[in-house]
C-alpha cells in the first residue's frame, strides 16, 4: 500500500487531493533540494560549534539555587554567540516565550526619554501593549519611552527613504526590524536582507540601536541577522531554535555590553547572566539546538508543499511556491472567515495531538481581534511543531507554520483541503 492510497483508505481523503499533493511535491522538487542544501551547512555549522566549544555529558548536568558555575549554561551561550555571529548570548529557560523575551531586550536597551523606531511598520500584535496601547500597566510609554512606526513600501519592503528622513531628525536610540510577516500578508525578510537595513540604518545613524526581532527566521537561511549587520536579536526556543525539543525559554544574542543589559533585566542589576539554575532543562536545550536545522528544513518544506498546493487551487499566497523565504510561514489569503476557519481545523484534525478537537476562534490574550489556532502540539504553543492561525479580521489570511517532520505536515495540509471542501469553500 502506498502513502495515498493509506490516506484514501483510513483517513477518507479523495484521491483527487492526493493526486493533487502528489503533483504539487513533484513540481517543488528543486525547491526542497535548495533547501535541504542549506539545512545541510546549517548542521555542519551547529556541529562545528559543539566541538568548538567541548560539549559533554557535563555540559547536561543540573543545577539548582542560584545556579552559580553552571557549564551547561554558560556554554551554551558561547555556542549561540558562534552560531549567531556575537560577542554574546543569553540563552535561558526563564523566558517563556518570544514576546516575554523581546519584551527583556526592549526593556533593557531603553530608558525614559529614548525614542524606538519600528522600522518594518508595527510589531507583532502581542507587542503592542508592551510598546504602549494601554496605559497604566508598566509598558514602554508609562516609562516616557515613545515609539514611531515607519510603514512598508508598497511591495511589503522597509521604506528606506522615510526611515533615513526619520533618522536624519535624530533621537531614534534604536530601531526595531521584524523578520517575520506576523499577522501581515507582506514578504518575510530573509537574514541578508535583514543585515542590509541593518547597515542602512547604521551607514544614517551610528550610534543607533539595531535590535531584530528573529523569531520564526533561525536557520531559514545560512546566517543569523547579527552576523550581518545587526547589533541584537531575540527569539524563542519553543520556534525554530529549540528544534521541537526545548519545551520553554529564549534567546537573545548580540554584542556583549547589551546582551548584559538584556540579562540585568531579566535577573537583577548586578547578577545578570552570572546566577540562574538550570534545573535540568540544559538537555533537552542542547538536543532542541542540534536538531534545529533538520527540524527548520521540514517545516520549509512543508510550507513550499503548502504554497504550491494552494495556489493550484487560486489563492493568493506568501511566499510563492518559488518565492525567497526568510521564515517558516506560509500564508494563505482566503478572503472570507470561514476559509480561514475550515483551513484551521483541518490542520488541527491532521496534528498528532489533540487530532480529535475542534478549534474555534477566540478572544486570546495580547491580540486585538478573535483568533483561531490550531496546535495539535507536543510542547504547548511550540510554532516550529505543525500549526496554523488565523486572526478573524480582513483580508482574512491563515498562516501556517512548523512541521517536525515533513510527512506528518504533508497529511495535514491534505486533510485542511478536504475540510475545505467537505465545509463547501472549495470544490475539489
Amino acid at each position: 500500500m502506498t502513502k495515498d492510497e493509506f490516506m484514501q483508505k483510513e483517513y477518507n481523503i479523495p484521491s483527487k487531493i492526493t493526486n493533487l499533493i502528489t503533483e504539487s511535491e513533484n513540481e517543488a522538487a528543486a525547491v526542497f533540494k535548495n533547501i535541504e542544501e542549506t539545512a545541510s551547512l546549517n548542521q555542519l555549522r551547529v556541529m562545528r560549534a559543539f566541538y568548538n566549544h567541548k560539549v559533554s555529558e557535563a555540559n547536561f548536568a543540573q543545577t539548582t539555587g542560584y545556579g552559580y558555575d553552571d557549564l551547561g549554561r554558560d556554554t551554551l551561550d558561547k555556542i549561540y554567540a558562534e552560531l549567531f555571529g556575537t560577542e554574546d548570548a543569553l540563552v535561558r529557560h526563564n523566558f517563556i516565550s518570544g514576546t516575554h523575551t523581546l519584551s527583556t531586550m526592549l526593556f533593557g536597551i531603553l530608558r525614559p526619554g529614548d525614542t524606538l523606531l519600528c522600522a518594518t511598520a508595527e510589531p507583532y500584535d502581542t507587542l503592542e501593549e508592551v510598546i504602549g496601547s494601554h496605559e497604566g500597566f508598566g509598558s514602554l510609554a508609562d516609562f516616557n519611552i515613545k515609539t514611531e512606526i515607519i510603514p512598508l513600501s508598497q511591495n511589503g519592503m522597509p521604506d528606506k527613504d522615510n526611515i533615513k528622513k526619520r533618522l536624519l531628525a535624530g533621537n531614534i536610540k534604536a530601531c526595531l526590524i521584524q523578520r517575520s510577516k506576523g499577522y501581515a500578508f507582506r514578504p518575510s525578510y530573509t537574514a541578508e536582507e535583514v543585515g542590509e537595513l541593518a547597515r542602512f540604518i547604521k551607514s544614517v545613524s551610528p550610534d543607533t540601536i539595531v535590535m531584530v526581532d528573529n523569531c520564526y527566521g533561525e536557520f531559514v537561511n545560512s546566517v543569523e541577522p547579527t552576523a550581518v549587520g545587526a547589533d541584537l536579536c531575540a527569539g524563542s526556543l519553543i520556534k525554530n531554535a529549540g528544534g521541537g525539543l526545548a519545551p520553554t525559554g529564549g534567546y537573545i544574542a548580540g554584542k556583549k555590553e547589551l546582551v548584559e543589559l538584556c540579562a540585568y533585566r531579566l535577573t537583577s542589576v548586578g547578577i545578570g547572566k552570572e546566577c540562574g539554575a538550570s534545573l535540568g532543562f540544559n538537555r533537552s536545550m542542547y538536543q532542541g539546538l542540534f536538531m534545529a536545522p533538520h527540524t527548520v528544513m521540514q517545516a520549509m518544506k512543508a510550507a513550499v508543499l503548502c504554497a504550491y498546493v494552494y495556489k493550484k487551487l487560486g489563492y493568493d499566497v506568501t511566499p510563492e511556491p518559488c518565492g525567497r523565504r526568510g521564515d517558516i510561514i506560509q500564508a494563505v489569503r482566503f478572503g472570507t472567515p470561514e476559509g480561514v476557519i475550515a483551513f484551521c481545523k483541518g490542520i488541527q484534525s491532521g496534528a498528532p495531538v489533540d487530532s480529535f478537537v475542534t478549534p474555534e476562534p477566540w478572544d486570546m490574550p495580547g491580540y486585538s481581534s478573535q483568533v483561531i489556532m490550531a496546535a495539535g502540539a507536543f510542547v504547548q504553543g511550540a510554532s516550529i511543531e505543525f500549526s496554523a492561525d488565523a486572526p478573524i479580521k480582513e483580508p482574512y489570511v491563515a498562516y501556517m507554520q512548523g512541521g517536525l517532520t515533513y510527512e506528518s505536515a504533508r497529511l495535514g495540509i491534505a486533510m485542511s483541503v478536504k475540510t475545505l471542501s467537505d465545509s463547501g469553500v472549495i470544490t475539489i
